[in-house]
């Protein structure tokens, strides 16, 4: 049977992927056209036009993004003083766990930040 995984497992699944999506949105065709490659731009967009869609909706997609980020951190606030089972191997397995989760948390913020920084910030530097 399989068992389904429940909301603390699920919010830390999506956190990455929808972090990640901001790099996608923003940082990525800023940096192709800072280095020169706007024609690889231009490829890319027409391979995959929801680029564009992104891009603009790039707002929305920040807001959620940040939702998702906050309820995970959250969760993870939440989870740091639940025990941890008494069977060594599992305790073991259990802390491990945790900084590999914390871990995946701390690079899918500092995803959501620099997709954010070339998203809002670096369109009014240049």
């Amino acid at each position: 049977m399989i068992e389904l995984p429940n909301k603390a497992t699920l919010v830390s699944i999506v956190s990455p992927f929808s972090s990640g999506s901001t790099l996608v949105c923003c940082a990525l065709p800023a940096l192709l056209v800072a280095l020169g490659a706007g024609a690889a731009l231009s490829s890319l967009v027409s391979i995959f036009p929801q680029l564009i869609w992104l891009s603009l909706h790039k707002v929305p997609l920040f807001i959620v993004v940040a939702v998702v980020l906050a309820l995970s951190g959250y969760l993870q606030w939440r989870a740091r003083l639940e025990p941890c089972p008494t069977d060594v191997t599992l305790a073991r397995a259990c802390g491990n766990a945790r900084k590999i989760s914390l871990v995946v948390y701390v690079v899918s913020v500092l995803i959501f930040v620099v997709g954010g920084f070339f998203a809002f910030i670096a369109p009014l530097i240049l």
